[in-house]
């Protein structure tokens, strides 16, 4: 069993020393309770803007640097995300510090919100990552990617058993994210963790309602409107129970899938 916590908050905005001042009660309160890993919302040390280069800090910049702090400090692991300068633009990472403060894993979203022009300030990126934590492997994706599909098959082909999706899901599109984070975890028959903003910044409106799915679709975990943490207990045997009773991954037909794929693509 492994317990994770869901941490959130509104960014102080464009302030990252403020901020990562105001969640540090929220990470004591993590490690009080428990959890294995507290995980906050999309760039939440300066608040989601895709049209933002301030703030950008390299990996070993002040908000890794503060996160490590923590993760030692209070003897949990801490993902955050944050802006990452790249050639002519930044990638929007997600960065996870481990127990020991050191860099557990880093990864860059991949698909870019394109309604509000993400991809003019920030490159994607294009690899999965995995890491290990309390026996369990995790997979992590960054809010737009929720509507992609295959992103997710690869992460549960490749082992992982939970996937951490930090989030700016905006107000007017909830009932999205619930039916997205619900159906990755069905589909993969893997848990789902979707960690969200909430209150009001100069882009848009948050609500919150973070959430975690298990592997057969229903929500273990749900947060409110407000700020503060909420804590999922995650058991692998879920996994296998799901499985064992809907023989999903036995019946899927990949070959015949791609083979299909590709007859279309010649017509």
């Amino acid at each position: 069993m492994v317990r994770i916590a869901l941490g959130q908050v509104t960014p102080v905005w464009e302030d990252p020393i403020a901020t990562l001042q105001k969640v540090e009660p929220f990470i004591a309160e993590a490690a009080a309770k428990g959890a294995t890993i507290i995980c906050f919302p999309e760039q939440f040390a300066t608040g989601w803007d895709p049209g933002s280069s301030s703030n950008a800090q390299p990996l070993d910049g002040d908000i890794f640097h503060a996160l490590s702090g923590y993760a030692k400090q209070y003897n949990i692991a801490v993902l955050g995300s944050l802006r990452l300068p790249g050639e002519g633009k930044l990638f929007n990472t997600c960065v996870v510090a481990g127990q020991d403060g050191t860099l557990l894993a880093s990864y860059r979203k991949i698909h870019l919100f394109s309604p509000l022009k993400e991809g003019a300030n920030y490159h994607h990126g294009d690899n999965i990552v995995t890491f290990q934590l309390g026996g369990m492997t995790f997979g992590i994706a960054i809010c737009y990617d929720l509507r992609f599909s295959p992103l997710f098959r690869v992460y549960a082909t490749a082992g992982v058993e939970c996937i951490l999706v930090p989030s700016a899901w905006p107000a007017s599109r909830m009932d999205a994210w619930e039916l997205f984070i619900r159906t990755r975890a069905i589909e993969n028959q893997i848990f789902v963790a979707g960690i969200n903003t909430v209150g009001i910044t100069p882009v848009d409106w948050y609500s919150g309602n973070s959430i975690v799915a298990g592997p057969s679709g229903t929500i273990i975990s749900r947060a409110r409107e407000a700020e503060g943490i909420t804590c999922a207990d995650l058991d692998p045997m879920a996994i296998k129970e799901a499985r064992q009773a809907m023989h999903v991954e036995e019946d899927r037909k990949t070959g015949l899938y791609h083979d299909m794929a590709r007859a279309v693509k010649k017509k």
